[in-house]
């Protein structure tokens, strides 16, 4: 009875200790996630910080802003829009800050970040003057150790 009670106990703590590592592992992929994400705003952001940032993607990536994107299906080239998209917009604020405040980790499947954000700039598009700071929080779907969805909500 001592020997299936060690072994019960030893099973319960390797599951344990397995989930404590995955936790451990998107918790660094959040961190990684925010600090690549942040770094493709700032004023001197380069191909090189959108490429450190789209390495954390699967290559059919969906991305979800709401309430301008509607649609979070995913498609095979989704990693080649969101570069042909962010590059637009590379360089375009003058200042940029942002604070990370929380962060969720839902199973091995999901992560949520709450974070602010500050930035000055310029539209690429319209040449106007631009400022905001807001709230956001991003949901990110995990598959095979990559994000597979990103979903950012405005407070």
């Amino acid at each position: 009875m001592k020997y299936v009670t060690f072994l019960l106990l030893a099973v319960i703590a390797t599951f344990n200790l397995h989930a404590k590592d995955e936790n451990n592992e998107l918790e660094g992929l959040a961190q990684q996630y925010f600090s690549t994400m942040t770094a493709t705003q700032a004023p001197k952001a380069s191909s090189k910080e959108l490429e450190a940032f789209l390495a954390l993607l699967t290559d059919d990536v969906a991305n979800q802003h709401l309430p301008y994107q509607s649609d979070d299906s995913r498609s095979p080239d989704g990693k080649a829009m969101m570069r042909k998209g962010m590059t637009f917009y590379l360089g375009a604020h003058t200042e940029y800050e942002a604070k990370l405040l929380d962060t969720f980790i839902f199973n091995h499947t999901a992560i949520a970040i709450r974070y602010t954000q500050h930035a000055k700039g310029v539209h690429p598009q319209n040449k106007q003057l631009i400022e905001y700071t807001q709230t956001l929080m991003d949901v990110l779907e995990i598959e095979n150790g990559k994000i597979a969805v990103i979903r950012k909500y405005h407070e």
